[in-house]
């Protein structure tokens, strides 16, 4: 494992995302917190973690445990639940259902729970209050639902975690993990003057058109959901950039491909792969077609693990999965389970 934790070691602020619950967040978040030495690390969560149980499902969860000095950000609830000691060091004023996001230091070593806010904003400005606190790594642990944080704004480094409770299909848990990575790891616009005009684009419109001579066309849509038949009506054979803010989705692509073919070598932007919300049938299906897609700003990859048993009682063989995990993907992977 030298080599997931030198690639942590090259980091400041990571973001662990799963594809579903019980896939191996917290077990990875355990696993960096107990092998990394010497370091001063900063914890919080873009939902709820630590817990007992799970209050959806009531099924047990793992706990999370820190050591002394360790900074935690988390919702006053879930401070006064912890089990460890622990000194305000700053009310951030962000209310959350469980209370104020507090940021605290840890007094003595034991479990805690995790509860940060849900806006990135707010996530952002305590990374940056974790930094002035002198945090050589920032961890934050991310709800099964919600990536969005992962975004390069807030987490220069992503590790993505699934496993066998994301389906029972051993090859569905496989194919779901390449296309999400697949998506993650979109490439990036490399030519910088595209990029500068992508990004005066998005300052003023939900949608803009760069053609072939670099000049602009914003419209004026209140979002880009539905938008596909104004962006159909704006093309024309000099268009050469569909630049898209906030989210891209299947219907806005299937619309697309459905109304015009004048968006095959054309090359939909969007800000990064958050934004990304396609399912691997019509991203390949755009992608066969023609159409071309970036984005402004990458996410970095550093590792996937992997969780082989589902709290609902059944597992996959673990080698077998490893390996095949191994095999499709181009990141590292890694089974950080009971036996490391």
């Amino acid at each position: 494992m030298t080599n997931f934790l030198n690639e942590i070691k090259k980091c400041k602020i990571i973001s662990i995302i799963g594809l579903a619950k019980n896939v191996s967040k917290t077990t990875t978040l355990n696993y960096i917190i107990k092998n990394l030495e010497g370091y001063k690390l900063g914890l919080t969560s873009i939902g709820r973690d630590g817990e007992k149980y799970d209050v959806i499902t009531q099924l047990p969860k793992p706990r999370i445990f820190i050591k002394k000095g360790t900074i935690v950000a988390t919702a006053k609830q879930s401070f006064e639940v912890s089990e460890v000691q622990m000194e305000i060091l700053k009310k951030t004023e962000f209310n959350t259902p469980l209370g104020e996001i507090l940021i605290l230091r840890a007094l003595n070593d034991g479990l805690i729970e995790l509860a940060g806010p849900s806006i990135n904003k707010y996530l952002h400005e305590i990374c940056v209050d974790l930094k002035n606190l002198g945090c050589d790594l920032i961890l934050i642990d991310g709800a099964f639902d919600r990536r969005s944080y992962a975004t390069p704004i807030i987490s220069d480094a992503t590790i993505l975690s699934t496993g066998a409770s994301v389906s029972e299909d051993m090859q569905d848990v496989i194919n779901l993990t390449v296309h999400t990575i697949k998506l993650l790891n979109l490439e990036s616009e490399k030519e910088k003057e595209i990029r500068e005009i992508a990004y005066e684009i998005l300052k003023k419109s939900n949608v803009g058109i760069i053609d072939n001579k670099n000049s602009i066309k914003l419209l004026n849509i209140l979002t880009s959901l539905d938008s596909a038949k104004d962006i159909s009506n704006a093309l024309d054979e000099n268009s050469k950039y569909i630049v898209i803010k906030g989210a891209l989705t299947d219907k806005l692509l299937e619309d697309l491909m459905s109304l015009t073919d004048k968006y095959k070598k054309i090359t939909i932007l969007v800000e990064d792969p958050t934004k990304l919300f396609l399912s691997r049938k019509i991203k390949e299906k755009f992608q066969k077609k023609g159409g071309i897609l970036k984005v402004l700003k990458p996410i970095k990859i550093i590792a996937v693990t992997i969780n082989p048993t589902s709290p609902l009682g059944y597992n996959f063989e673990k080698n077998t999965f490893l390996n095949l995990m191994k095999k499709n993907l181009d990141v590292p992977v890694f089974d950080l389970g009971k036996d490391n």
